[in-house]
């Protein structure tokens, strides 16, 4: 298996949808801009959500094995992603990358 860089590239929230719709909550998302885990495994990442590791799995798997070029063109990197979590509210997007050594 390969080995897979996920990245933190932003962290958004919407505040009007969250005063609209969401009930109040103390705790929501752990992740920092910038965050990065290293990966060789389908195995969640120390301090990883669940939703957003749920929602990039698919591309993870896909990546460790080899594969890539994900929707016949839709990344300059073939063997990248660009994957949000799954949070309407405070939606987290992760750059996914194959890291060759």
């Amino acid at each position: 298996m390969k080995e897979l860089k996920i990245t933190v590239k932003r962290i958004t929230e919407y505040k009007d949808l969250m005063e609209e719709y969401e009930n109040k909550i103390e705790h929501t998302c752990d992740m920092r801009l910038g965050q990065e885990f290293i990966i060789n495994g389908l195995n969640k990442p120390q301090g990883m959500c669940d939703s957003a590791w749920e929602s990039m799995l698919p591309f993870v798997k896909t990546l460790l094995e080899g594969g890539g070029n994900f929707y016949d063109g839709w990344m300059k990197n073939p063997f990248s992603a660009m994957i949000s979590c799954n949070d309407g509210f405070r939606p987290v997007s992760f750059y996914i990358e194959r890291v060759d050594k």
